[in-house]
């Protein structure tokens, strides 16, 4: 699958495809799941919501300012995020807006596109549940 790809300056991280258990972000294919910011994208080793943990997202806190919103890309379907997980990140300043991981990808590139201080979590797919053999 290919996400929409609105115009963007050249060192932006811009999720360009998600299939066959990775991602292609800025030109790039990566495989398994991955935390993007705006600046960088970081191999993240999340394979299931059951894995999420503040911990786990400690990358997002440097260098530089956290994030205002959390794309979460919990997979193939939607599944919430826990509450204690939601109120963690809530300390840290952000807000975290989870969906299934091909939704978390097109929002993560509006909201790039808008120049809003965004990263986003994203669980990757199996290859089953993006129609690839």
């Amino acid at each position: 699958m290919q996400a929409e790809t609105p115009r963007l300056g050249p060192d932006r991280q811009l999720v360009q495809g998600y299939r066959d258990g990775g991602f292609t972000v800025s030109g790039v294919r990566h495989q398994g799941s991955l935390l993007v910011l705006p600046d960088r994208v970081l191999a993240w080793p999340v394979r299931d919501l059951a894995e999420l943990t503040l911990e786990s997202l400690l990358p997002l806190r440097s260098p530089g300012p956290v994030p205002d919103i959390l794309m979460v890309g919990t997979g193939a379907t939607f599944r919430p995020i826990p509450a204690a997980l939601r109120d963690g990140l809530r300390a840290w300043g952000t807000v975290a807006e989870a969906m299934a991981t091909p939704a978390a990808c097109r929002t993560y590139n509006v909201l790039l596109a808008e120049e809003r201080r965004v990263a986003a979590a994203l669980i990757a797919l199996p290859a089953a549940a993006t129609g690839a053999a």
